[in-house]
């Protein structure tokens, strides 16, 4: 018999071409009259900022502009963003952009309304209640921030990612039109497709719901494998692997950039609920030794966990093999991965990072004290099978 499982996302998703216009209406139906919109300044040279501005005007709705937002975000760069909130002192806030930008929305809202600073609320569920209404609009297509329960952030003081999941950090409304991701460049496309794409074969893959092995009087909004997360990812598997290439190759092309759009938000609907795995938990090993971007790290490190991973998990990597349009066999599976990424331009060994032999110890050894995300991988790694993952990625 299965064990019992929930299933969270956003309050609202909005999606579709043109979705933007309906931004004043839902302004309106929140009451909300003075809005905090965090982005960057690549987006107000794009004019994305101003075409996300203008419903909120018509609906007389006063917008706080903060082009704060950068890649892969700084505790310097949440702070800045915290502080101009608790000044303007608004009744919601819009994260307008990548991850990154969304992630410093919520990073903004959960300081803004309970108090402190970002690494107060570090770990799982560690948030008291409820956070300034949040709306989320992605102008790329990956992270899946805009449905998820997680936020993260650069400390270069301690060289390392931070983070807090809470079912409170998920987005009132996720908002997602794909004709925004039309300006995003190639190489934005690619790394964000192939964050995608590895969320869901992090989902698809993970520990069972029912093993999940949480310890007693620990809460997650990660629970393992469920019918509803497996749903998510098959999809999101199927719609980037028939899509992100050509999103990569031509930016233009609304059926690409609509079907990634659509594998992102699957995905984040899979792993927020699901999990993250070991995937992640090397590649914020890795980000702390060396400049990567998320997705970019991630789809590096993929296919070689997945091939640490396939002992026991044979027959889903063979269905994902399917779901990639390639033969249903977990050899086949892992070789479409590693060719997609390479086909888009991902890096394809550590060593083309920056990464130098004398790092993979410290690495592994940094990894395999990331139980909170480790407990979602199928099998347990010890400090040689990361060495092992780590050297076949050199």
């Amino acid at each position: 018999m299965g064990a019992t499982w929930t299933f969270h996302s956003a309050g609202q998703i909005i999606f579709g071409p043109g979705a933007v216009t309906q931004l004043g209406e839902v302004a309106t139906r929140l009451g909300l009259r003075q809005i905090h919109l965090i982005s960057d300044p690549i987006l107000d040279r794009a004019g994305i900022v101003a075409q996300v501005r203008e419903p909120l005007r018509q609906a007389g709705v006063e917008v706080l502009v903060d082009l704060g937002g950068e890649p892969e975000p700084t505790l310097a760069a949440a702070l800045h963003c915290l502080e101009r909130a608790r000044a303007w002192q608004p009744d919601a806030i819009i994260g307008l952009g990548g991850g990154s930008n969304m992630d410093l929305a919520k990073l903004t809202a959960k300081c803004f309304t309970h108090g402190g600073q970002p690494g107060d609320y570090t770990g799982d569920d560690r948030l008291p209640g409820p956070i300034l209404p949040l709306i989320c609009i992605p102008t790329t297509a990956g992270t899946g921030s805009e449905v998820s329960c997680a936020d993260v952030y650069t400390d270069p003081e301690q060289g390392i990612k931070l983070g807090s999941i809470s079912n409170y950090l998920r987005p009132r409304v996720a908002l997602i039109d794909p004709l925004l991701t039309h300006s995003c460049p190639p190489r934005v496309t690619a790394d964000s497709g192939i964050d995608a794409l590895v969320h869901a074969i992090e989902a698809y893959t993970a520990v069972d719901n029912a093993v999940f092995p949480l310890p007693p009087g620990l809460r997650s909004c990660y629970q393992g494998r469920h019918p509803m997360g497996v749903a998510m990812a098959r999809e999101a598997i199927t719609l980037a692997g028939k899509h992100l290439e050509q999103a990569v190759r031509n930016g233009t092309d609304a059926v690409a950039r609509e079907g990634m759009a659509l594998a992102a938000l699957y995905g984040g609907l899979a792993f927020s609920n699901v999990g993250v795995a070991l995937v992640h938990a090397l590649e914020y090993a890795v980000a702390s030794f060396v400049p990567v971007s998320h997705g970019a790290g991630n789809g590096l490190l993929v296919p070689h966990v997945m091939r640490f991973n396939k002992h026991g998990r044979e027959d889903s990597m063979a269905e994902i093999g399917h779901y990639l349009g390639v033969a249903a066999n977990a050899d086949a599976a892992i070789d479409a991965v590693a060719a997609l990424a390479n086909r888009i331009g991902i890096p394809q060994r550590l060593r083309d990072l920056g990464v130098t032999e004398t790092m993979l110890k410290p690495m592994a050894e940094k990894t395999v004290l990331m139980t909170r995300i480790l407990r979602v991988n199928p099998r347990q790694p010890s400090v040689d099978d990361l060495m092992g993952i780590l050297r076949a990625a050199f």
